[in-house]
């Protein structure tokens, strides 16, 4: 992470606090403590940062205990007078019943965890709502003011020293950041999917400038009595990566608290592919990942998710005797279908056992085959509207978890660049269509999804692995006309089962695959491209496009 203490990015006047929309009225600055729920809470308890910052907490610990505390903290900017019950979507999944009216947005819920012998502190940062100071998206500023916020949890009377971190999206993130700064009390985090690489998974696809929900997101943490970080101009004006995205940074191998993990298959876009990094990246000695293909808000606050984090918690922050010790390591859930799936047991991420095999394409018949095709042939598609699909149908039943690549080598006629868009797709015996959970809302998403603009093709060598490229997105190298070029596109981390007479499919094609949303919900977009003419796909002979996937053997041991 940078170490400069005001990064001199864009930042913008902040929007008046009262006027956003789909919130509660915004509680006034002073200071309350009054009783509701069972639970004592302490509205806009101050916090005073080492600068002389003052920044807002809401503070909520059982009534009828008054010391020997351990707390939960939950920082985000969504406003912590914000509710969960007020804003989430039928379509979401999660049943209103389980949420108290105290509980914020991604955050834990007072109300249950008050109750088990917690305090819950949700903060609102620096700059953000009522909280003084300008607001900084994530990085050093946030990351130290974050540091402070847990030694002072940890020093107050009714605390017994041990803070721990829970929460969705951002409120996972930032547990990256402050836990790699090793605060002392900072005893054990919970980050339930978030990404961990800002350029790569929020705000450049493959080097694509992602113009859906970055807008969005940047829009929804402009309240502020005083300046906030623009976001969405920042990225615009950093199309490669730089200063900007290396001040966004975390030093993740500097993690050493207990951690569980939770990824998802279901975020591609989002959060799936940086909550895997960062579970292989962390230094933590006590570390556990569950990885499951359900709607992100849903699993988050469903009941049984919630007992497994108070196991969590009461063994790291109350030294209790749990189950925690004896959990696998890792537990991956296997998909059939959106509905139907399996859970397994698993030592490790990515699996040791797989077994990587190349699905050869053939263009000219749009297939995917077990050997390299002997001649070469090619297949084009217009750049605006068209699409190639190749497909593969399994004999056997096969499992395909882990990291996907992509190998194509390409042309472009009429230009010198070209935006390359990937799904894998599951088909039936009938070649229907096999939808899978996708974000929070939808189960008719693919199995998995791939981007790269072919002029970020470097790649990163000492990163790459041959099933996981990493590209370097510090440079562009245009096409030359005439000459096929090769790429390797990264599809993120994935688990599919395909039984005997099920089909692989893989589409490509030069605009998002899946498009339709509903209304006013966060959803993945790229409409700044560059592609215009034709795409060419070349392949066999000297051209070895090919598909790389991780095979995990039936029956064998873990």
């Amino acid at each position: 992470m940078s170490k400069e203490a005001s990064p001199k990015w864009v930042t913008r006047p902040g929007v008046d606090p009262s006027t956003a929309p789909h919130k509660p009225p915004l509680p006034p600055a002073d200071y309350r403590c009054f009783e509701e729920h069972g639970l004592l809470t302490e509205r806009n308890a101050v916090i005073r940062l080492s600068d002389g910052v003052h920044i807002y907490a809401d503070i909520h610990r059982p009534s009828r205990v008054a010391t020997d505390l351990p707390v939960l903290l939950a920082w985000g900017p969504y406003g912590k007078h914000g509710r969960s019950d007020q804003v989430f979507w039928p379509a979401s999944g999660v049943n209103p019943e389980w949420l108290s009216p105290l509980t914020p947005f991604e955050a834990p819920d007072p109300v249950f965890w008050c109750s088990r012998g917690y305090a819950v502190a949700c903060v609102d940062p620096r700059g953000a709502w009522l909280s003084e100071g300008v607001f900084h998206h994530n990085g050093d500023q946030e990351s130290r003011d974050c540091a402070e916020t847990v030694e002072w949890l940890a020093s107050q009377p009714w605390s017994n020293g041990k803070v721990g971190m829970t929460g969705v999206s951002y409120l996972a993130a930032i547990q990256y950041y402050v836990a790699a700064l090793r605060p002392e009390a900072l005893a054990a985090i919970n980050p339930w999917e978030a990404f961990s690489d800002w350029y790569r998974e929020f705000a450049y696809h493959g080097g694509i400038p992602e113009t859906g929900f970055l807008p969005r997101a940047s829009d929804n943490i402009r309240f502020s009595t005083g300046r906030t970080e623009d976001t969405w101009a920042n990225a615009q004006a950093h199309p490669l990566i730089d200063e900007f995205w290396q001040s966004k940074d975390i030093e993740l191998e500097n993690i050493v608290a207990p951690a569980f993990v939770v990824a998802s298959w279901s975020d591609h876009g989002l959060h799936s592919r940086g909550t895997l990094e960062a579970y292989k990246r962390i230094g933590s000695s006590e570390k556990w990942l569950e990885v499951h293909g359900r709607k992100k808000w849903a699993h988050y606050y469903a009941p049984e998710n919630r007992q497994k984090r108070q196991a969590f918690f009461d063994h790291f922050l109350k030294e209790k005797s749990t189950l925690v010790p004896a959990w696998p390591k890792v537990r991956l859930e296997i998909r059939n279908s959106a509905h139907e799936y399996e859970e397994r047991a698993e030592n490790e991420w990515p699996l040791a056992r797989a077994s990587y095999r190349k699905l050869w394409l053939d263009a000219a018949a749009h297939a995917l085959q077990m050997e390299q095709p002997g001649g070469a042939s090619s297949t084009s598609y217009d750049a605006a509207e068209g699409r190639a699909v190749f497909d593969v149908a399994f004999e056997e039943k096969t499992e395909i978890t882990g990291h996907v690549k992509l190998k194509l080598w390409v042309e472009a006629e009429g230009a010198d660049d070209m935006d390359i868009f990937v799904a894998l797709q599951k088909l039936d015996a009938d070649k229907n269509h096999v939808g899978f959970m996708f974000y929070a809302f939808y189960d008719t998403g693919p199995a998995a999804l791939g981007w790269l603009r072919a002029s970020h093709r470097a790649l990163d060598e000492e990163r790459s692995s041959p099933e996981q490229p990493v590209h370097r997105h510090d440079s562009e190298e245009p096409l030359v006309a005439g000459e096929p070029t090769p790429v390797e596109i990264e599809l993120w981390p994935s688990s599919t089962v395909f039984l005997p007479g099920e089909t692989l499919r893989v589409v490509v094609q030069g605009s998002d695959i899946y498009k339709d949303s509903l209304p006013n919900l966060p959803f993945a977009r790229h409409e700044n491209l560059r592609n215009k003419g034709k795409h060419l796909i070349h392949s066999g002979g000297d051209y070895d496009s090919h598909l790389l996937v991780p095979v995990i053997p039936e029956g064998s041991d873990q």
